[in-house]
């Protein structure tokens, strides 16, 4: 195949040893920001206060 052709054909974006693809660590950083982006903020933890009975412990 002469090389004019060759480079007119669509290479298949991000297979390993082709050069112009997204490496791992791009991946993985695009995700983990989707992830980050995309999740809700997380309910505050509720604060425990024990229940007053009326009640006073003997000393």
């Amino acid at each position: 195949m002469p090389a004019s052709e060759h480079e007119a054909q669509p290479q298949p974006y991000g297979l390993p040893g082709i050069s112009g693809g997204p490496s791992i660590r791009d991946l993985l950083a695009a995700c983990a920001a989707a992830d980050a982006v995309s999740t809700p903020p997380r309910d505050p933890e509720p604060v425990f206060r024990p229940q007053e009975t009326g009640r006073r412990d003997a000393a």
